[in-house]
């Protein structure tokens, strides 16, 4: 069975660029949400640090938010940042002042749901994402220390609460196995998600917070997250075993982990030039542990300052 990924050239961040191309993308992959349905936009919100950089770009944000918006669909707009409230994140990136006109503020994801994983124990995953009719992935392409490249698998992980993202990168981060796999535990209980991803500056370097971005010019969409993250792998030269969550997807037997059988109805990977693009440096996979107390530090430091 074939997989459609939808890609288009989208050079810069401008405003009507992104909404003609955003109506094009989610049009050509059957995405038709009804009026009146709930739908969750999960950015990349990972840190506030490096905010113009490391997240979804507020423009592409927006532009999923309008759309979604004109059809009827009732959107909230949710991340959840390992450290600090997703609101911090979203002022810093200038995504709360892209999305004022909308009447749509950014919050945090709560309301923790264990979700059984394969490998053992379960892990926190917010209602607020369960619970939506559907959820709008918008992952920013990046590559990543600890699993190569980062895409639309990888960024559902945000739909886990909060600080028990940190403390699942530490409890579980000593394996590469374990990790991968309660991702795509993770993607599979999301089944409604579709994805958008924001590649017009991917970054590269070093990521997923401190690296550069690199002009891809790309937007693309499907509605499935492992064909998506596929493409971008393919287009970067890489293979299955140099992307742990890529070979977790192959070796599920997961639909979209075979670059040969994805179908490309807009433009072709050919129109894309990634020469100079530079992957990371290899880190190890587990957070420190008072990274761990010092982010959970700030994190209190933070609500109570709001209250």
């Amino acid at each position: 069975m074939s997989e459609t990924v939808a890609i288009l050239r989208v050079p810069e961040y401008r405003p009507e660029q992104l909404a003609t191309a955003v109506d094009r993308l989610l049009q050509t992959i059957g995405f038709a949400p009804a009026p009146g349905d709930r739908v969750l936009v999960k950015p990349n919100l990972v840190n506030g640090s490096n905010a113009a950089n490391c997240t979804t770009h507020p423009q592409v944000v927006r532009a999923a938010c309008a759309w979604l918006l004109d059809h009827g669909a009732k959107v909230s707009v949710g991340d959840s940042p390992a450290f600090g409230p997703a609101s911090s994140v979203a002022r810093a990136s200038g995504l709360e002042t892209a999305l004022a006109d909308l009447d749509l503020k950014t919050i945090s994801l709560a309301h923790p749901t264990p979700l059984p994983l394969t490998l053992g124990g379960t892990i926190g995953l917010s209602r607020d994402a369960f619970e939506a009719d559907h959820i709008l992935n918008l992952p920013k392409l990046k590559v990543h220390c600890q699993m190569t490249m980062s895409g639309a698998v990888k960024n559902l992980f945000g739909c886990v609460v909060g600080f028990r993202k940190a403390h699942a990168h530490y409890k579980l981060g000593h394996s590469h196995t374990v990790f991968r796999s309660m991702i795509l535990d993770i993607y599979r209980a999301l089944p409604q998600a579709v994805h958008l991803m924001d590649a017009i500056e991917p970054m590269h370097r070093d990521g997923p917070i401190k690296g550069e971005p690199f002009p891809l010019g790309m937007l693309a969409a499907a509605k499935n997250g492992v064909a998506l993250d596929t493409m971008a792998g393919t287009l970067l030269g890489l293979t299955p075993e140099q992307v742990p969550l890529w070979e977790e997807a192959r070796t599920r037997d997961m639909e979209g982990a075979n670059p040969a059988r994805l179908t490309y109805p807009l433009e072709s990977l050919e129109g894309f030039d990634t020469t100079g693009f530079t992957l990371s440096e290899v880190r190890e996979l587990s957070f420190a542990p008072m990274r761990l107390i010092r982010g959970r530090v700030r994190s209190l430091l933070k609500h109570l300052a709001k209250n």
